[in-house]
């Protein structure tokens, strides 16, 4: 359900942006831009104020998101003097949604600029400039569908939350009924112990991955452009290393509400480092360091490189041997502390 429904909600696509116009000019290049700004889709014209207080009052009192106002003599100005000037004002709480709301509304205002110049500027049969062609093309997901770039990163997260949080209640709820105890007594080895708890888990993961997999082609229409083989090879070291990290943590916990209260502090950072929803480019250097700690960051790029570039076991070689130091490093570390505890 959570890869059903998480990738129609995280749209970072904003649309449905209200707006008020403070038309001042009443011209027709005015009402073509009001007109475009309400065809585009991502406006909705939703006030016309009849002065800049009450404007002001609808952006104060959060009735609409943005508001164009036009000035008196906008046609004239740009007529006779090439030039004139337009005032958007934005609600910035929300600073990624009002950037993208003035970046919009720009790039509508100058397709129409444009289109009004070509009405009365007179071009030479031979333009004396030299000219500048940009020919652009959009690799992997050229339909920009955003579904697309996150579903295969959603199934990863899934991966990581079945095999830590699900293995480390498996584990704690063992110690709160005593079965643990009783197990330090018999000849079972630690590590044998930990494995059992590993592998139904494992199958786990693996049944959830093939699950997840049909989702996305039945729900979003995607399928990986690579083979199903390399995500399964890659999935099953994941999977070992978040099993890892799930048996470390309830190492450190002797109840099921301590575990579930460190898993969420633990599942916050991978969430926000794994470059599910923003790109670890971007991100400043300490934080660079913690995401490439992060297994799950890891993982979420080999599934997209999979699934949309249809990279190979080859292409990403240096994320499988970053997936077995982390497979090898939690489990190494669960056992020990297992051990510890034991004796």
């Amino acid at each position: 359900m959570q890869l059903i429904l998480i990738p129609f909600a995280a749209d970072f696509e904003v649309k449905n942006i209200h707006l008020a116009v403070l038309d001042w000019d009443h011209s027709s290049y005015s009402q073509k831009i009001v007109q475009r700004l309400g065809a585009s889709g991502y406006f909705i014209i939703k006030e016309a104020p009849a002065n800049t207080e009450a404007a002001q009052e609808a952006l104060d009192h959060g009735r609409v998101d943005m508001v164009l106002e036009i000035p008196q003599r906008f046609e004239r100005d740009l007529v006779r003097e090439d030039e004139a000037k337009i005032l958007l004002k934005a609600d910035a709480v929300n600073g990624v949604k009002a950037g993208l709301a003035i970046n919009y509304c720009g790039q509508i205002i100058n397709q129409v600029n444009n289109e009004i110049r070509l009405d009365f500027v007179q071009f030479p049969r031979f333009n004396p400039m030299p000219m500048l062609d940009i020919s652009t093309r959009y690799w992997y997901n050229p339909s920009f569908n955003y579904r697309h770039y996150m579903a295969p990163g959603i199934l990863a997260l899934l991966l990581i939350m079945v095999g830590s949080i699900m293995c480390a209640l498996n584990i704690v709820r063992e110690r709160e009924i005593g079965t643990m105890e009783q197990m330090n007594v018999t000849p079972v080895k630690s590590y044998q112990f930990l494995l059992a708890k590993l592998i139904p888990f494992w199958v786990i993961g693996m049944m959830s991955l093939t699950i997840g997999l049909v989702v996305c082609y039945v729900v979003f229409g995607l399928y990986p452009l690579g083979s199903y083989l390399t995500i399964y090879l890659y999935a099953m070291v994941y999977m070992v290393a978040a099993l890892g990290i799930g048996q470390l943590l309830a190492s450190f916990s002797d109840t099921q509400q301590q575990v579930t209260l460190i898993s969420f502090f633990f599942m916050m950072m991978f969430v926000l480092l794994s470059g599910l929803y923003t790109s670890i480019e971007s991100m400043p250097a300490w934080a660079k360091y913690l995401a490439w700690a992060n297994p799950v960051s890891h993982f979420v790029d080999v599934m997209r490189s999979v699934m949309l570039k249809g990279s190979t076991v080859t292409d990403l070689l240096p994320r499988m041997w970053n997936l077995i130091g982390f497979a090898v490093l939690f489990n190494a570390l669960a056992v020990m502390n297992y051990r510890k505890r034991a004796s």
